[in-house]
């Protein structure tokens, strides 16, 4: 277990391989403690942490937090966890500072309120990292089948090049099919593309994506992803056939729960 302050140099000895780290704050508007909210009899962190254990590069895994209280939960169901300063402003900030104590050479931003997640999809988003160096961030995508998916603010779309990188990131349907007004059409005519919030670094370009800071469009569209692109940066995203269902808002756990033992059964 890991309890110091987070303020390592960035020029340790990296170690080849992948860390996986699950930011996990407790403060929340919509749900204050959702790491340590019940689903099924655990916390939700627990279901998130023994769920990225079935990842097959992962070769660090750690939770990083600043609550007192979701530390002690996870060092009692023997996860590895470590204490980060409570004003960080985003997940990946709290990914970049456990990334300077644990220097490998691969990070991936794992979600803490994803309980449903598959150990698989985090082996999609760490292999092109894994092959290509060159490559400085990875990401998720699932095809888009139903109109609904077009037309829910919640979810966020993306438009992919012909070599599978991300060109652009928006809550808007893009991109805009000008020649019919039946979204019906656009889904036969086009592909279209949702995003999950997963995200792998390269370990130097997750420190180059802190220092960048904000951008423009980040701002504009509240999608911290955008910062990558508005850079000069890519994203390569993976496209997978499954999205977990997310907890946002303390009614997401019912649908989590019947999922889980659905799946038992």
């Amino acid at each position: 277990m890991y309890s110091e302050k987070l303020f390592g140099r960035l020029e340790l000895n990296v170690i080849k391989g992948v860390l996986g780290v699950i930011p996990a704050r407790y403060g929340s508007i919509r749900f204050p403690g959702k790491p340590l909210a019940l689903i099924c009899g655990k916390p939700m962190i627990q279901h998130v942490y023994e769920r990225a254990k079935n990842s097959k590069f992962i070769d660090k895994l750690l939770v990083a937090t600043d609550n007192e209280e979701i530390f002690e939960k996870v060092e009692s169901f023997g996860g590895d966890v470590i204490m980060t300063d409570d004003n960080i402003p985003t997940g990946t900030d709290r990914t970049a500072e456990a990334a300077k104590v644990f220097p490998y050479e691969v990070v991936l931003n794992i979600q803490g309120d994803e309980p449903l997640l598959e150990g698989w999809m985090l082996d999609r988003l760490a292999e092109p990292l894994i092959k290509n160096k060159n490559i400085h961030s990875s990401t998720l995508v699932k095809k888009i089948t139903e109109i609904k998916e077009l037309e829910d603010p919640n979810l966020v779309r993306v438009i992919l090049d012909k070599n599978g990188f991300a060109l652009y990131f928006s809550r808007s349907t893009i991109p805009y099919f000008n020649s019919s007004k039946d979204k019906n059409e656009w889904i036969k005519n086009h592909t279209y593309f949702r995003h999950i919030g997963l995200y792998g670094f390269q370990r130097k370009f997750l420190f180059r994506f802190v220092e960048i800071g904000e951008s423009s469009l980040e701002r504009a569209e509240r999608l911290e992803q955008l910062r990558t692109l508005e850079n000069g940066y890519k994203i390569k995203a993976e496209i997978v056939d499954f999205v977990p269902y997310p907890v946002d808002v303390p009614e997401d756990i019912e649908t989590v729960e019947k999922f889980i033992k659905e799946s038992d059964n």
